[in-house]
């Protein structure tokens, strides 16, 4: 049984390819979505592995990585580990503006879904989750300002919503901004951009960009003879764009050694030292060409 629990932000840096391994439209190299909803998302494993391979370079202490994530391939010793990732879900996803270059979407139910893991993990959200009719939007008093044009109407790629000001999005932008965000002046534009240019789209329209937003990229294998693309080298990738936001259950027990030298609280403070925003994780493949950048911020509730 898992004694604490906490939420995991992941605000992606650069392009993200957490792979689907599998394919069924034109993309080649599809990224992983829920089934159900069908927005992007990164599987609890991928993230546990991930954290687990980079964990002495995040600060974490390396030493104590068998107990912490659970015994080395062919390890004599078998015991579970100490912590727990859960499946990412999308909470914020950047989609292109007529105004300020972007916007960071969102929607009822990625809200819902936030909400109820906060409240599973005790942390307060003293904000509520709007109601959105298809092809309206609402906004923050700044963010309608900076943002909508003539008429009340916001366009985001190439559609246009009505507009509306709404004093409980800016709550909840208040909130994702300063407890999703490191509070260095390095976050300082993002979080400040997030604040007041955060959008609320119905459910539809915010899964449309969620499909159809992200960044594909075409790549060519090269036949090292010609120096020209190999026959059949040309591929698709699908990659989760820069500034989305996801959030994960992060979860922890005592030790499962036998030894019980650390307890669930000591065993969060591990992950809280290593996954604190300060250095950069990475997620999924295509490391080599800098893909899967993350930052990461661990809030915890009252437990």
């Amino acid at each position: 049984m898992f004694e604490k629990t906490a939420a995991l932000f992941l605000y992606c840096v650069s392009p993200v390819h957490m792979g689907a391994g599998s394919a069924t439209g034109v993309i080649d190299s599809p990224i992983q979505r829920e089934a159900h909803t069908g927005h992007p998302s990164f599987a609890g494993s991928g993230i546990k592995g991930a954290v687990r391979h980079g964990f002495g370079a995040l600060g974490g202490d390396a030493d104590k990585a068998d107990q912490l994530f659970g015994p080395a391939p062919r390890s004599e010793k078998l015991h579970a580990g100490a912590v727990s990732f859960g499946d990412a879900q999308l909470v914020a996803f950047p989609v292109r503006a007529r105004r300020q270059g972007y916007v960071y979407a969102t929607c009822p139910m990625a809200l819902s879904r936030l909400m109820r893991l906060l409240a599973a993990t005790g942390i307060s959200a003293d904000w509520p989750v709007p109601e959105v009719p298809e092809g309206d939007c609402l906004t923050t008093a700044a963010g309608s300002e900076a943002l909508v044009g003539d008429g009340g109407r916001l366009h985001l790629e190439v559609f246009e919503y009505a507009a509306q000001a709404d004093s409980g999005i800016e709550r909840i932008a208040d909130w994702l901004a300063g407890s999703a965000l490191g509070g260095d002046e390095g976050h300082r534009y993002f979080r400040d951009k997030l604040a007041r240019d955060l959008v609320v789209l119905s459910d539809t329209d915010f899964d449309y960009f969620s499909r159809n937003a992200t960044l594909v990229e075409p790549h060519v294998r090269i036949d090292p003879q010609t120096g020209t693309a190999a026959e059949g080298g040309l591929f698709y990738a699908e990659n989760l764009p820069p500034e989305s936001l996801l959030v994960a259950p992060l979860m922890a027990s005592r030790e499962r050694t036998g030894d019980g030298e650390m307890d669930a609280a000591a065993v969060m403070q591990q992950m809280q030292t290593a996954l604190n925003g300060k250095r950069l994780l990475q997620l999924g493949g295509d490391a080599t060409t800098g893909r899967g950048l993350v930052m990461t911020r661990i809030v915890e509730g009252e437990q």
